[in-house]
């Protein structure tokens, strides 16, 4: 049975070319009188995701969130 993305979340969630992944900030749809500039200011581009959550994220998109290589991951890779 093929994968389905989880739709709710690819409205979300934008991934980079880097292969990064990002959310918007939360308290910036109204109420914005307020605020202050810098309080809305704050991620313009949207809030990096912590690695914790990652993992979640590949299993809610699959194929969607690519696997970053570790530094350590690298350096063998490099040597092969």
């Amino acid at each position: 049975m093929k994968q389905k993305h989880h739709s709710g979340l690819k409205k979300r969630v934008k991934i980079r070319k880097s292969g990064t992944v990002t959310v918007d900030k939360s308290c910036k749809n109204h109420l914005l009188s307020n605020k202050s500039k810098r309080q809305k200011k704050s991620f313009l581009g949207g809030m990096p995701v912590c690695k914790t959550r990652v993992k979640a994220l590949r299993r809610l998109l699959p194929g969607a969130v690519p696997l970053k290589k570790t530094q350590k991951e690298e350096v063998q890779e490099a040597k092969k």
